[in-house]
């Protein structure tokens, strides 16, 4: 799909938005109040889709803050396969993919860490080193509905500053009546199992029950969920496009002042060419196990008890195979039979090329686990008080995994010349006179020579790095209420909330050596899986094996990875923070308006710290590795008001008004007091400190949180439960941003290799700190209409969409003003269209989001940001859920997920013509059952 059909459709989609915001607020009141009037006489109860959209918006109408809701269909089936992909479809808010299922959220153009996530009102941790929720954590089926916050008010605690995302489950003495409730699906993918010994196919079941006890002074929910979901990719990944240079002896002669080209290379000098390039197949394999309990204990009218937990255990599993090319940037040459189109080479032929076939694998595993305890007293007749004690805890550990193999090392293996084609979606097709599925040819050792030192003479075998992170929290919350009695106010809350988070990152990394290096080793027959085709660059196939086999056979030993580089990424981060709130809820009249809301204030004190180490050297002849503890950390205060105002106009009509002043604090990589240190020995006797031998790099303990003062505006027209339509608006602004910045440091203390004492002792530190903000804005329009409100030969097809589009004044990279902030489309655009009737349901839904800059895996596992194309994911479903008869309580339903096979595609310098990245998945499909006793 072309990036101009995909604006194009951008743009029809958000103008049928606005007109279709504009003709229901003008014209469909009538009807509306018809209808209206219609439920009055007699009671419909609606299931499914509908009963899923009429639950949210009845939430959303009734919330002081400006809110988007999505609620359940049914017991635990709420509207997509995963929690991410539910509310991502949400107004204002922007999903990105990673290994083809949603994960990760921004809210109104901010990058998830900028976000919070609650469940059941309680703050919880993430997965990842930092603050950013990964959503695929959650199981849909578990939680009933979730809501994001995009006002907070005062008693909202664990807020983010662009929103926060509570994730709430079934409430049993709420929901009032038994429930058991079962669903199971069949999934597979038409790609099929890309990777040797892998599969492509999969299931998920999950149960449900609900029931009060003792005249419903008992509460209990129960769930579990387990999914074991097969996923592909075919990914193209490029090392970069350098330009021909030529000062490279294999382009250019002559003098260094006056450079010409060799004979054949004068089209070719100074275009844009593929550096290197690491295409490979990806089959994952994600399982999760997932259990919720919630028990509500009412012993009388006055005082209630809840007890919510929740446990999830997760373990990821893919299985990499590809061929790394390296060519501009190697060893190899390019022949001057090429093709330039545009400033680029768009075909060739590199000789000399010594390919390394890699068979890696990567493995997550992960539990999580939340526990909270709430109390809730009414203390006479105006007081209620109530205490909540929770721990929300994650414990993760990773392993990547890299095995080379080739012709042999390099100077003795085989080389390849190796044609090039690039072709229109940025990966190239190659055509290759080597046959890399020959076993009896390709052999475990390092072509390319990387990672050669005195241990590893011949080079690196593979690479073996298992970071573990733990994080934890403690929570502590007591409240008061008290109910008034005047015309202003109807309740004034207060209380103290206090938390002790501790994340920590344990990293540790090996060489991989083989047995008998530095000869070339056979692969054992054992281990060999098969051949892998890469068919999608032109490879016919390559060998492939298990490297956890390798491993577990003493094929490979571990050689300690000791440089400096590695040893600076562990961390420990805490944070203490106490929360005093208060909150008035108002309850007023302005002139013949009814007016409600909150004004109210929190006062966030943060205690934070961190410890690691600074280290500098590599090991080596002459080398040695020198480390030592470093500490640091900061405590600061800020007060942080809320208001949020709602006036209800005629005909159901509310208009919102909300301002406040919110906080994210820092990313925890941000916070983390390693150090690495840096020194050049060529520059020892220097006494210019813009030429200093000493330099360093590293986190910032003191760095202060964001902090941003919004002000939203909201107009929704409400026709009953079951439609409604919405336009608004919002304007931040960034007290603060956080940047890169060098400031000069004193290495005093420091060691030094090399046999010249240096005569600076001071050097520049880059480290985040705090800088100047901007202004972000934007505009939401949002509508969810059944269209059976227009004309009853409709009935049962409706639509619910929204178009929301940003702008930013934020220059987050002050080197580069162009960059744009982290997370910002300009443009989002969400359509379901749905078609619900005597127990028949369809629905197709897009999502669609412009380019935006992400945070994606790179070098070494290490996150990085590159701008990603825009993008638009469909998805249906249809179904049938049988009524009356021997078999009611049945359904049925067949899901399809991105339809249309949309990429993955990410690129450099803002051009998108140097492609980084391009992932294809493939599609999904479900075929399901669901059974509610």
């Amino acid at each position: 799909m072309t990036a101009s059909f995909k604006r194009n459709r951008a743009r029809l989609m958000g103008g049928a938005a606005t007109s279709l915001v504009l003709l229901l607020a003008g014209t469909g009141i009538a009807q509306a109040q018809d209808a209206s009037d219609a439920s009055n006489v007699d009671e419909v109860v609606v299931t499914g889709i509908r009963a899923g959209i009429e639950s949210s918006i009845a939430v959303k109408k009734k919330e002081s803050s400006i809110v988007e809701v999505v609620s359940a269909e049914d017991i635990g089936k709420l509207p997509d396969v995963s929690i991410a992909e539910s509310i991502g479809r949400l107004p204002g808010l922007a999903l990105q993919r990673l290994d083809g299922r949603g994960q990760v959220l921004s809210i109104r153009g901010l990058a998830p860490d900028f976000s919070t996530a609650l469940l059941n009102g309680r703050e919880q941790v993430t997965t990842g080193n930092n603050r950013g929720v990964e959503f695929d954590q959650y199981p849909s089926e578990l939680l009933s509905s979730v809501v994001i916050y995009k006002t907070p008010d005062a008693a909202l605690l664990g807020q983010g500053l662009a929103g926060t995302a509570d994730m709430r489950t079934v409430r049993p003495l709420e929901y009032g009546k038994r429930a058991i409730a079962a669903g199971y699906r069949y999934e597979w993918n038409d790609i099929g199992a890309l990777a040797a010994g892998s599969t492509d196919k999969g299931q998920r079941y999950s149960v449900s029950y609900i029931d009060q006890y003792f005249d419903g002074k008992l509460g209990l929910a129960l769930g579990y969920s387990h999914i074991n979901t097969p996923y592909q990719s075919e990914r193209w990944n490029a090392w970069g496009y350098p330009t021909v240079d030529l000062g490279d002896n294999r382009y250019g002669q002559g003098p260094s002042n006056a450079r010409t080209p060799l004979p054949g290379y004068s089209e070719e000098a100074g275009k844009l060419v593929l550096g290197g390039a690491k295409p490979y197949v990806m089959s994952g394999e994600l399982e999760r196990d997932s259990v919720m309990g919630t028990l509500e204990i009412k012993p009388d009218a006055r005082a209630t008890h809840t007890i919510d937990v929740f446990y999830s255990e997760f373990s990821d599993v893919q299985n990499l195979k590809g061929i790394e090319f390296p060519l501009y940037w190697s060893g190899a040459t390019l022949q001057p039979t090429t093709t330039v189109d545009n400033g680029m080479i768009t075909s060739g032929t590199f000789s000399g090329v010594g390919a390394v076939v890699r068979n890696d694998m990567n493995t997550r595993d992960a539990t999580l686990a939340s526990v909270g305890w709430n109390t809730t007293a009414q203390m006479g007749d105006h007081w209620t008080a109530v205490v909540d004690l929770s721990l929300s805890k994650v414990e993760r550990t990773d392993m990547v995994l890299e095995s080379y193999s080739g012709t042999g090392r390099p100077g003795v293996g085989a080389t390849d010349t190796l044609g090039f084609q690039m072709m229109g979606d940025g990966r190239a097709m190659f055509s290759s006179s080597i046959d890399y599925a020959d076993p009896s040819l390709i052999k475990l050792t390092m072509p390319q020579g990387w990672g050669s030192n005195a241990a590893l003479p011949g080079g690196q075998d593979g690479y073996l790095n298992m970071p573990s992170t733990e994080d934890k929290l403690w929570a502590a919350r007591v409240s008061a209420k008290r109910e008034l009695e005047n015309d202003w106010f109807d309740s004034v809350e207060f209380g103290l909330n206090l938390t002790d988070r501790s994340k920590t990152l344990d990293n540790e990394e090996w060489f991989l050596k083989v047995a008998g290096h530095p000869a070339s080793v056979p692969i054992p027959a054992s281990a060999i899986t098969g051949t892998t085709s890469l068919d999608f660059i032109g490879i016919d196939g390559m060998v492939s094996y298990d490297p956890m086999a390798l491993i577990n056979s003493g094929v490979y030993s571990r050689v300690a990875n000791p440089n400096a580089d590695v040893a600076v990424k562990s961390w420990r981060v805490d944070e203490k923070v106490s929360v005093a709130f208060v909150k008035a809820d108002i309850d007023a009249m302005v002139g013949s308006i009814p007016m409600t809301g909150n004004i109210g204030l929190q006062m966030v004190n943060t205690d934070q710290s961190s410890d690691a180490l600074g280290a500098i050297g590599s090991p080596g002849p002459g080398g040695s590795i020198y480390t030592r503890p470093l500490s640091g950390g900061d405590e600061y205060t800020n007060f942080l008001p809320s208001l949020n105002l709602t006036f209800a106009l005629p005909n159901e009509q509310l208009l919102r008004f909300g301002a406040a002043r919110t906080m994210a604090r820092a990313r925890m990589d941000q916070m983390r007091a390693s150090v690495q240190f840096n020194f050049d020995q060529g520059k020892a006797t220097s006494t210019n400190l813009a030429n200093s031998p000493w330099s360093a790099n590293g986190g910032n303990p003191e760095l202060k949180p964001w902090l941003a003062d919004s002000i939203d505006v909201s107009y929704e027209k409400y026709f009953g439960r079951k439609a409604y339509v919405s336009a608004a608006a919002y304007y931040k602004d960034l007290k603060t941003y956080v940047y890169d910045r060098s400031e000069l440091y004193d290495f005093s203390g420091v060691a030094y290799s090399g046999p010249t004492a240096p005569t600076l002792h001071q050097g520049y530190l880059t480290t985040p700190q705090n800088g100047e903000g901007g202004k972000i804005y934007g505009l939401e329009l949002t509508a969810s209409v059944p269209f059976g409100m227009f004309a009853e030969i409709l009935d049962g097809f409706g639509v619910s969409g929204s178009a929301s589009f940003t702008e930013s004044s934020i220059k987050p990279n002050p080197g580069d003003p162009a960059t744009p902030i982290p997370g910002l489309s300009d443009t989002v655009i969400n359509t379901t269209i749905y078609y619900e009737k005597n127990g028949f349901e369809a629905r197709v839904s897009d999502r669609y989001r412009s380019k935006f800059l992400g945070e994606v895996s790179g070098f070494g596992n290490g996150r990085t940001q590159r701008f990603v194309d825009a993008e638009s994911v469909i998805d249906a479903q249809i179904g049938y859920r049988f009524g009356e008869g021997p078999m009611e309580g049945l359904s049925v339903l067949f899901q399809a997920n991105n339809l249309t096979d949309e990429p993955f595609t990410t690129y450099q310098n803002s051009d998108s013509r140097q492609v980084t990245d391009f992932q294809r998945y493939g599609r999904t499909y479900m075929l399901g059952v669901n059974y509610r006793f």
